[in-house]
Formats: structure tokens, C-alpha cells, sequence
């Protein structure tokens, strides 16, 4: 896809938790699952300094939902529950979030003041957030950074029943640091690239949390002549390109339907209950319905053959209808997937002619008790008066096969007023200073430094630091000079793959020091370390001594490896005769399966080699 030519343009933001006690209270920043009590609450929008209400807010608070709270033993207190004040901000979160700020080269603010903002979906008892900003105008490659928030992480959503939605306060409270990008990512691929950067300065910091769920990313996202669409909750990494590649084709389908609707001049709602006509029906699902409930239909003028898809029918404006009826508790069938299901296609006409329909217009079947099916016709057609603009500006939930759902409009200035409870915090030059002379090294410097100081590849300097590990393979590699190259081994090959079997690879970590020091002291070849290792993990309290006799690979001699080498030569006469000094490399595989892990490959091949060359010299000559 031409991302250039379709006007793609995307923003990021990160959202991190920091390594230290709550934002506004001096409890853990912890997962705590042992509850001590729980208290329910019901959540209403409020108005803004301006006196308007968040139309976001206003559809929360239309969903009519109960929120059951579970507070925990070391990780909630009355802060969370919202029955005391906050406390004045975490100095060591508000540090930690200008050192971010520094290291993106952003404006630090001369004083941070605190904002509520509105949030009535239950992630927090007080109905809103309270947010921060840090800095302003960071860059990072050739991509802005508009801002850089501190703010509270919200409660942790575990269940839901009905309209009730039950949330942990654990994690409410947790400091996060938000770094918002301007829209200037230009392709999807690159929007990964940005947050993997974004994601190693953070990690730089060795200030934040490491783990599923610690850091989140949102994703902003237009094309041209569509609308700007948050998408929330992208958890992994990978996952971004194909997220926003989806979206890309979703808009260019939604583009494509508000084209063909320029010729339809309005549409008006009017729903009719159709029940009679399935007196008969052989549609099983519509027996179903009528035994406590109704059919009911809607005309929508001027969509036949709009809703089943134009251009990228799996984003079809079907799905869209079928989403906003799901968010009022129904389920629909359309006009474009009929006659199926069990309804025929004398129904199908039957519907059309009750509701009026011409060639070019479409309906809507909705089923079930009657109010639900009528606010799910309501809602398909609140939808589809917006199908005439486009895209329409919305958050949207990231699922996990890398499609998105609709959560709610896009929120507005409204949803934002101050915060009265936390006092401002005045950022003096001193402490600027002062942080400025404790900045940790950025990623691509070390990625640098390593491979010039370790004499590692840019490839294994660059895994290192991307996947975390350069700390201990640095403390390691000071401790064991001139095996760097092993080290980085075992940490981005042997451990990975041991822990993808399922042993615990702290505990291989732990004894490298070990096999290391047997290394060095010439007890085996360096092919065996990752039997070592291996075994380790299954017998974490064994002796290097023990560990090499238990699986038969104490080093031997180089007269007894040159005898093993010369028997096997002395079996391949005639293919080395025909092969040369070319049977070496085939050979070497035999030799290495000869002395599985007891002699380092390096010196079979030299012996391997004399050997070969003195069979051609006596034989060929």
C-alpha cells in the first residue's frame, strides 16, 4: 500500500508505570490479589469550567453500568477508594518523568500542575484522572514529541456481568509517564519503530516496570479525508503494523461508502414491528425470538449493497452497525446477507414491501425484547447518519487479532478542568541540574559503545540493549574478560531457548559464572555450555565437577582426539579420494557428533584438517 499517496499519518502514545510507590499515596506499586473489602459505586459526567458536559462522558454515563470495587491488602488505600485527599505528588515519579523529558530533548514546564480529567467508565472510584504535564516539544529521530504527562494509572478491570463491572484498585494509582508523538509517523512499520525507541529510552532509566501490562501503547491514526481515530490498549510491539494497516483499510472502506451515499439526500428513522411476517418463518433464530419478543425493521435509504462491503469487505460498515447494537445489547441481520439464516426470500420481499424499500435501499432486522432491538436500531442509525461524512472521530479498542472495536466518541476540551487537591510543584534550574549529571546513556550509544568495548557484532550489541539484557551481560562480561562473545550467547540463544521449554532461566543465570570459571580452567570444550546450562536448571545445587562427569564431557586430550579423528578419516578413504580437501566440511559433522560437547570445534577442524591432507598425501600420491 501507498501510505504516501493515501495521506497515512499516525501519533503514539506511550503510556509506562514507573518503579516506585503509588503517584498520590504511600502504597505498593504492586499487584495484590488478597482482598480485604469491596464497595460498589455509580459514576455521572459533570460539567467543565466552561459549564459543558464530555459527549464521551455523556455515553458512558448512558450505559447505566454499576462498577463493584476489590480493594487489596498492601496495594489500596483510602486514596484509592477515593475517601481521603491525595497526597502531594511522588517527588521520585516527578523525577524519573523529567528525565525522560531530558532525554527526548524536551521543554520542561516551570511549574507542573495537576488536571482532572473525566473519566466516568469505572477505572476510577473518582470518576476521572488526574493527569500532569511535564514537557513539551521532545524529538525523537525525525518524529516531534508534543508532550510528556505524569499521571495515575487506572484500576484493573477483572470481570463483567450484566452492567456490572467489576474492577481491582491495585493497580490504580500507579504512577505512569505518557509520551505523546505528533503525528508525523508516516508508515505503519515505522510507528513500531518509534515506540521500540521510545520503549529503550524508558528502559534506560532503569526507573520502570518491566512485564505484560507495564507499558501500553495508544495509537492515533488518519488518512486522507478521514478522521482521527484513537485506538487504545496496543500491548505488544508487533502487533502495531498490522493494527494500523487494518484501520488504514477500515477508513478507505467507510471513505469509499460516504462516496456512493453523495447521491442520497437524507435518510429519516422510522422502525416497524415486522413480527407478523415470520408467523410461518422456518428460520429457527426468529422462532426463538418471537416466543418473548418481537422483529423489528429499519430502512435505511439509499444503502443496498453499502453495508456487506466495497472495497475491503472484512471491514464492511455491517461491522459497524453490528457493534453499536451490541453496545445497547442487541444483534442485527441486514438487507445484503438476506435471504439466509432460515428467512426465505418471499420474507425478504414481504419486509421490503411493508417498509417501503426501492432498488437502491437497504434494511435493518433487529430481535429480542422489544426495547433492546429498538435502541439497537436507534444506535445502527445514529451510525449511519455518520456513513455520509466518512470516518467519524472515535476511540476505538485494540483486539487481539489486530482489528479494532468501537468504545466511544472522541472526547473534546470539555472532559478536562485543575485539579484543587494536589498543590503545583515549582521545577527549579537546581534540580534540573542536579538530574541532567545523572543521565543514563542512551540506547544507540550503547548499542555503540558495546560493540566497540566487547568486540560483539552490531546485531548482538543491538539485541542486548532491545531485549534488556545488556545490564547482566555487562556485570558478567567485566567478571570474565575475553568471553563476551559466549556471554551474549547464552543470554540471547541458550536461555531463550530454555526457557521456551519451559526451565527457568534465573537459575541458569546464576551458575554462568560457574561454567564460565570450568571454561577457563580447560575442564570442558565451550560446545558443552549449553549442556551445562541445561543440566543446571534441573540440578541448580550440583558442582561444576559433578555436573561435567553426569553428562560424560570432561575435556580429553588432544593425542586421544587425534586417534578418534583418525579412525573415522580411515573409514571415508574413497570419498575423501574423490572429495579432497572439500571432504573436510561434510566430515566435521560426523567428528562434532563424535565428541558431543568435549572438544572445542576449532581444534577438531585444525586436526581434522592434517589428518585429511595426510590420507590424500599417502593415498593420492
Amino acid at each position: 500500500m501507498d501510505y504516501k499517496k493515501i495521506g497515512f499519518k499516525a501519533g503514539l502514545e506511550i503510556h509506562q508505570q514507573l518503579a516506585t510507590h503509588k503517584l498520590f499515596c504511600k502504597c505498593q506499586s504492586v499487584l495484590d490479589e488478597n482482598v480485604k473489602y469491596a464497595f460498589s459505586r455509580r459514576l455521572r459526567p459533570v460539567q467543565s469550567e466552561m459549564g459543558d458536559i464530555d459527549r464521551a462522558a455523556m455515553e458512558e454515563a448512558r450505559r447505566g453500568r454499576e462498577f463493584l470495587y476489590y480493594a487489596s491488602d498492601q496495594s489500596s488505600c483510602l486514596v484509592e477508594a477515593d475517601e481521603e485527599p491525595p497526597h502531594e505528588a511522588n517527588e521520585e515519579a516527578v523525577d524519573i518523568a523529567l528525565t525522560v523529558s531530558l532525554l527526548l530533548n524536551a521543554h520542561v514546564v516551570d511549574e507542573i500542575h495537576f488536571m482532572r480529567k473525566i473519566v466516568i467508565d469505572g477505572s476510577n472510584t473518582t470518576g476521572f484522572q488526574r493527569t500532569a504535564l511535564i514537557a513539551l516539544d521532545g524529538k525523537i529521530d525525525d518524529v516531534g514529541i508534543a508532550t510528556i504527562c505524569l499521571e495515575e494509572d487506572a484500576a484493573r478491570k477483572i470481570g463483567e456481568e450484566n452492567k456490572k463491572i467489576k474492577y481491582a484498585l491495585d493497580r490504580l494509582g500507579i504512577p505512569l509517564v505518557e509520551i505523546a508523538t505528533e503525528p508525523e509517523i508516516k508508515s505503519p512499520e515505522r510507528a513500531k519503530q518509534i515506540a521500540e525507541k521510545i520503549g529503550l529510552i524508558l528502559r534506560a532509566t532503569k526507573k520502570v516496570k518491566r512485564g505484560i501490562g507495564t507499558i501500553r501503547q495508544d495509537l492515533n491514526v488518519s488518512v486522507k479525508n478521514g478522521a482521527r481515530v484513537e485506538i487504545k490498549g496496543v500491548q505488544e510491539l508487533n502487533n502495531i503494523p498490522k493494527i494500523l494497516e487494518n484501520e488504514v483499510k477500515r477508513q478507505l472502506e467507510l471513505i469509499e461508502v460516504s462516496k456512493k451515499l453523495k447521491k442520497v439526500e437524507k435518510i429519516e428513522m422510522e422502525i416497524k414491528n415486522v413480527s407478523k411476517i415470520f408467523k410461518n418463518t422456518k428460520s429457527k433464530f426468529i422462532r426463538k425470538a418471537l416466543e418473548n419478543g418481537v422483529v423489528l425493521a429499519l430502512k435505511l435509504h439509499g444503502f443496498n449493497g453499502l453495508i456487506k462491503g466495497i472495497r475491503y469487505k472484512e471491514h464492511r460498515l455491517g461491522k459497524e452497525f453490528a457493534m453499536h447494537a451490541r453496545m445497547e445489547g442487541g444483534g442485527i441481520m441486514h438487507s445484503d446477507e438476506l435471504p439466509a439464516y432460515g428467512i426465505s426470500i418471499e420474507e425478504v420481499k414481504e419486509l421490503k414491501k411493508i417498509l417501503n424499500c426501492g432498488d437502491d435501499d437497504a434494511f435493518i432486522l433487529s430481535t429480542g425484547d422489544e426495547m433492546t432491538a429498538r435502541k439497537s436500531l436507534e444506535a445502527v442509525f445514529k451510525r449511519a447518519l455518520q456513513a455520509f461524512e466518512g470516518v467519524p472521530r472515535e476511540v476505538r479498542r485494540a483486539m487481539p487479532d489486530g482489528t479494532t472495536e468501537y468504545m466511544r466518541p472522541m472526547p473534546g476540551a470539555a472532559r478536562m478542568y485543575p485539579e484543587t487537591d494536589v498543590p503545583p510543584i515549582r521545577i527549579k534550574r537546581q534540580r534540573l541540574k542536579k538530574i541532567e549529571k545523572r543521565l543514563p546513556e542512551l540506547p544507540d550509544e550503547k548499542i555503540e559503545r558495546m560493540r566497540r568495548n566487547y568486540n560483539l557484532s552490531i546485531e548482538e550489541a543491538k539485541q542486548l540493549v532491545y531485549n534488556g539484557k545488556d545490564e547482566i551481560f555487562e556485570k558478567i562480561a567485566l567478571r570474565h574478560r575475553g568471553y563476551e562473545k559466549i556471554i551474549a550467547r547464552i543470554l540471547l540463544n541458550i536461555i531463550v531457548e530454555m526457557e521456551r521449554e519451559g526451565y527457568d532461566g534465573k537459575i541458569a543465570i546464576k551458575k554462568i559464572d560457574s561454567v564460565l570459571d570450568g571454561l577457563k580452567k580447560n575442564l570442558f570444550a565451550k560446545e558443552g555450555v549449553e549442556t551445562l546450562l541445561f543440566y543446571f536448571a534441573e540440578h541448580p545445587e550440583a558442582s561444576i565437577e559433578e555436573a561435567i562427569e553426569k553428562k560424560g564431557i570432561k575435556k580429553i586430550s588432544d593425542d586421544e582426539i587425534r586417534e578418534k579423528i583418525k579412525k573415522i578419516v580411515e573409514g571415508k578413504v574413497d570419498f575423501i579420494k574423490e572429495k579432497k580437501e572439500r571432504a573436510v566440511s561434510p566430515l566435521m559433522g560426523l567428528v562434532m557428533k563424535e565428541f558431543r560437547g568435549k572438544v572445542d570445534g576449532s581444534v577438531i577442524n585444525k586436526i581434522l584438517r592434517e589428518e585429511v591432507k595426510k590420507l590424500i598425501k599417502d593415498k593420492c600420491s
